[in-house]
């Protein structure tokens, strides 16, 4: 069989990603139900243990990506997919609790930390300049896909079968990536100066540290609601006393599925207004949306529905502008390192998201309370408005 290349590259790389994201938020999808009551966790501690999976990939992509400049993405990608598919697998065989379900999941993510940014890698090693920024778009939204149909299976799965054949299940979607693998042409790096693990001439690039940045503000939004999504959710279900016109299931799926068309939305206003403009336009917006859910947890459930869908259009409307501005404003020699970077700042901050909402919603009265998300919220909102600052430092500082 010939090599993929063109479209049929692109596309069998966003499907193999779907397949990589299958097991991508089981935790956070069944944990209200099942997890939290089970092990009696706290929001905190189900906080902790769902930002295991980021932390496990922050851990990870520092060392892996990098030496993408200097050997063939495709292998680590492979080891990455399969080590995340069997640490899934592991964890419904084996997790009786908070620190073994943390260490499991946390394996998993490091397994992730091989898989996507190596698998970005791949792609845009094999694609001409000209197609990378739309490309490149089109494999950071295939990523909500995976994600929807995560939450989609997850939930499905853990009402009829019970919580751990949810990770039975999707464990095994990395074998979708692992055969998108097994067609790709062999690809040798120019070869580069310097250590593959020195940073330090992504530090001086300052155009990209902006884009870096500014991802790990998009994504400790984009996880802390992720995370607690379905439990929010379940939240205005019982305030309302099951009067509402979706679950927790439909909600999660479309909210994420959502991310797609808002990702290339919001890349294709990057290209014609300028990246920093849009991005920092949709980060303001979505901040004022979080504001609105937080203060309006007491409103019908039909007009908090609106805001729900509202923001699972704001939250990843600015992520392929960010990659694609990262990739873009990268040197060619290390873009390894610039996308290890890229990730460490994004997963690190998506970690402290998922378990930092859960401490606010803690502190403020827990997840039965409108306190509670109201506090929840404002945090991720603080958190997502660092970015317009951040894309306004690294214009300044490189002028």
């Amino acid at each position: 069989m010939a090599p993929l290349t063109g479209r049929a590259l692109v596309a069998a790389m966003c499907l193999g990603q779907a397949g990589n994201l299958l097991p991508h938020v089981v935790v956070p999808a069944i944990m209200a139900q099942y997890l939290m009551p089970l092990w009696n966790l706290s929001a905190s501690q189900a906080g902790l243990m769902a930002s295991a999976y980021a932390f496990g990939y922050m851990l990870a992509v520092p060392v892996l990506t990098p030496l993408t400049d200097r050997i063939d993405a495709r292998g680590i990608l492979l080891a990455g997919s399969f080590l995340s598919g069997l640490a899934t697998l592991a964890f419904g065989l084996f997790a009786d609790g908070l620190v073994s379900a943390s260490l499991w999941w946390g394996l998993a993510g490091v397994g992730f930390g091989g898989a996507y940014m190596p698998g970005l890698k791949a792609l845009t090693d094999r694609l001409p300049p000209g197609e990378t920024s739309r490309s490149v778009t089109l494999y950071t939204g295939s990523f909500s896909i995976g994600v929807g149909l995560s939450f989609l299976v997850s939930q499905l799965v853990a009402d009829r079968f019970g919580w751990r054949s949810a990770f039975f299940v999707t464990g095994f979607g990395p074998l979708a990536m692992i055969a998108a693998c097994l067609m790709l042409a062999p690809f040798q790096p120019r070869p580069s100066s310097g250590h593959p693990l020195d940073f330090r001439p992504v530090f001086r690039n300052r155009a990209a540290l902006g884009y870096i940045f500014g991802y790990g503000a998009h994504c400790f939004e984009l996880y802390g609601m992720r995370t607690w999504l379905v439990a929010f959710w379940t939240f205005v279900v019982a305030r309302n006393a099951g009067d509402v016109l979706l679950g927790p299931v439909a909600i999660s799926v479309m909210f994420t599925l959502l991310s797609l068309p808002a990702s290339l939305l919001g890349n294709e206003a990057a290209l014609r207004y300028g990246r920093h403009r849009a991005i920092s336009a949709i980060m303001i917006a979505s901040a004022a949306v979080a504001l609105a859910i937080g203060f309006g947890t007491t409103l019908p459930a039909p007009l908090l529905l609106v805001l729900v869908l509202i923001y699972g259009f704001t939250v990843p409307g600015d992520s392929g502008a960010l990659t694609a501005g990262m990739s873009a404003s990268a040197a060619a020699q290390q873009r390894g390192a610039t996308m290890a970077l890229h990730s460490t700042v994004g997963f690190g901050l998506s970690a402290l998201g998922a378990w930092g909402a859960g401490v606010a919603l803690d502190a403020a009265g827990g997840p039965a309370s409108e306190s509670g998300w109201l506090a929840a919220f404002a945090l991720l909102a603080a958190g997502v408005l660092l970015g317009p600052a951040i894309l306004w430092w690294s214009r300044r500082t490189a002028s």
